[in-house]
């Protein structure tokens, strides 16, 4: 890494509030779905102290609280290259279906098959394209997503992979899928998504660490 290289990601770094240990909330308690709800179609079942995906396209949300100013740590595997799953923050409201989130919320996505940048794992789906490809498939990995005010970053194994602002330019619809465009609340419900394409992805850790401002 060169040094200007260097300086930028000293900034970065230096621009992101630190994290208080004391105040971490564990959204998966590791036995069952409590305090999460399901929508859409497939389902999320825990096995062996994992949360694991099956069936269609649907999200698993946590109802207990909506989430602002804070880190959201998720730890999850992908067994194969084309699996497909994400994770949704800023979700407005309760969602009724599986298909509002996409356009009034952020995702963060889970694809290591995607070869462009504003797909692949630890894009801001289609909103902020990853900047780095430091996920593993087979072996666990750690995604921080940090919502301080407006802004979300991305780093996954302690590594920047996105970063937004509400208002940076963002790039047209490319698919009819992709999310409409438009402002994000500067807070929400947490989600993951089940896929057709997702099923051996596993999560161990969904967990809310708050940030010092």
């Amino acid at each position: 890494m060169n040094k200007i290289a260097c300086t930028l990601l000293t900034m970065v770094m230096l621009a992101i509030p630190a994290m208080s240990k004391a105040d971490t909330r564990q959204l998966f308690n590791g036995h069952d779905l409590a305090g999460w709800k399901h929508v859409g179609d497939g389902r999320f079942v825990v096995e062996d102290g994992l949360l694991h995906p099956e069936g269609g396209v649907g999200l698993l949300w946590f109802e207990g609280e909506k989430v602002s100013d804070a880190v959201v740590r998720v730890v999850y595997m992908v067994r194969a290259r084309t699996d497909n799953s994400g994770v949704f923050v800023r979700i407005p409201d309760p969602p009724e279906s599986q298909w509002i989130p996409v356009d009034t919320a952020l995702e963060v996505q889970i694809n290591e098959a995607e070869e462009s940048d504003y797909y692949r794992t630890g894009s801001i789906y289609t909103f902020s394209k990853a900047v780095s490809r430091p996920g593993r498939i087979g072996e666990w990995n750690t995604m921080e997503i940090t919502l301080d005010g407006l802004r979300t970053v991305v780093h996954i194994n302690d590594a920047l992979v996105a970063d937004y602002n509400e208002g940076d330019p963002v790039p047209p619809k490319k698919n009819t899928w992709d999310p409409e465009r438009g402002p994000r609340p500067e807070s929400g419900y947490v989600a993951l998504q089940n896929h057709p394409h997702g099923n051996s992805v596993y999560f161990r850790e969904v967990s809310i660490h708050s940030i010092d401002k």
